[in-house]
């Protein structure tokens, strides 16, 4: 994992680090939940994987960009789509921002969502708590509360 991170915060981007970023762009992208052990219930996209929202964000917009971004890829969205809500998840939470790289990000309770590049599979949530890229990273709960623990 500290190859990864390493790798995303330099200043050349791999090739892994690019087709994550462009993964994330759907026509329509759907904001779920998941139990994940010693979080609770937690926001993830409609692949199962952990969204985190960035303290520096301060629920406004979009602040992670560039190199930051190729490690913690935004959950992007098509200009004119709206996000959906499934699981727990309230649609009335959600919401768009915009992306400085171009495009929308889906919010949930005004935070700007991202997924983690270390985060290899469902279920994981190896970006919580930690201090990256400027900034504090942590999973929200279906109410839209940070989860800190």
């Amino acid at each position: 994992m500290v190859a990864v991170l390493a790798a995303g915060c330099g200043g050349s981007s791999s090739a892994k680090s690019g087709v994550a970023g462009a993964r994330h762009v759907t026509k329509s992208a759907t904001v779920m939940t998941r139990k994940i052990k010693k979080l609770g219930v937690v926001l993830v996209n409609s692949r199962g994987r952990t969204l985190y929202m960035f303290v520096p964000d301060h629920r406004k917009r979009v602040t992670c960009k560039g190199t930051c971004a190729k490690v913690w890829p935004p959950l992007k969205i098509k200009k004119g789509q709206r996000p959906r809500a499934g699981g727990a998840a309230r649609q009335k939470l959600l919401g768009t921002d915009k992306n400085p790289a171009g495009g929308r990000v889906v919010t949930y309770n005004r935070w700007p969502l991202y997924t983690y590049i270390a985060d290899h599979r469902a279920g994981q949530a190896t970006g919580q708590g930690i201090k990256l890229n400027g900034g504090l990273w942590y999973v929200l709960s279906p109410s839209g509360k940070v989860i800190k623990k």
